[in-house]
């Protein structure tokens, strides 16, 4: 088996942004890759998560709109943006956590990603702008 970890930094400009991260996972299985197995992807925070899903900019923009409308930032009865522990009024990023996933993972077969025809791979930032954000790219399989 081979197994290889690599890292993506990200910059995140606004609150809550959607950032394609296909290019740079397909780059990192270049890099290494195998015949057989599978990619995960996985995000190092709380507040920020990783997602498959279509990209076309009408449908980001829905993303987002429901993102806000889910769990709206500055409500008056969120505790934890009373005295948070980070100085980030953040409760609304983790609330709308809930409903993601820290990580996704793409099979690898023949030596291709397989990945659907409009699938594409995101990192959802929930409590921007951060300076820096880090993910989590691993390879493993047979060579």
């Amino acid at each position: 088996m081979h197994f290889h970890v690599e890292q993506i930094q990200l910059t995140t400009q606004a609150p809550i942004e959607i950032i394609d991260l296909s290019e740079q996972v397909r780059q990192a299985f270049a890099r290494h890759p195998v015949r057989q197995g599978w990619v995960t992807i996985t995000s190092a925070h709380t507040t920020a998560f990783v997602a498959l899903n279509e990209r076309e900019p009408k449908l980001q923009q829905d993303m987002l709109d429901f993102l806000t409308r889910l769990a709206p930032p500055g409500q008056t009865h969120y505790r934890h943006d009373i005295d948070p522990i980070d100085g980030r009024p953040n409760t609304h990023s983790h609330l709308i956590g809930l409903f993601m996933n820290a990580s996704e993972t793409i099979l690898v077969e023949d030596g291709r990603l397989l990945l659907g025809e409009w699938q594409s791979v995101f990192f959802i930032e929930l409590d921007g702008p951060r300076p820096q954000r880090q993910v989590r790219v691993q390879i493993a399989g047979l060579v």
